[in-house]
């Protein structure tokens, strides 16, 4: 009875330990100095800015047209169907990269943080 409980422990701690080492998708790294940090609308591409698809994905608005992003996800910046997240509110990112192929391949994504509201 010891040798299967200290097995079933084992075995819990080691998932646990596995679980933990799964790292969240990473944002891009830092901006580069040599290059301009755009401020955009970022929110959920089908929610709220106008672009087709079934899921929720990350886009941008720049110069009044929307793009998804590629380099880092809706996931990476909080719950997406929070209060302020991205597919309830529309809202500020600085960013950098460039369109290619008509998406954004972001190479620095940093959101601006929400406003709070005063109580």
């Amino acid at each position: 009875m010891k040798i299967l409980l200290f097995s079933l422990l084992s075995f819990l701690m080691a998932s646990a330990g596995y679980a933990q080492s799964a790292a969240p998708a990473a944002s891009p790294p830092g901006p580069d100095p040599a290059k301009e940090i755009l401020l955009v609308d970022a929110s959920c591409g089908q929610c709220k800015l106008g672009l087709p698809g079934k899921s929720c994905d990350l886009a941008i608005r720049r110069d009044g047209k929307a793009y998804f992003v590629d380099g880092t996800t809706i996931d990476s910046h909080g719950d997406a169907h929070a209060k302020d997240g991205f597919c309830q509110a529309i809202r500020q990112a600085r960013v950098q990269g460039e369109v290619v192929d008509n998406r954004f391949k972001a190479t620095y994504f940093q959101l601006v943080p929400a406003p709070t509201s005063a109580k």
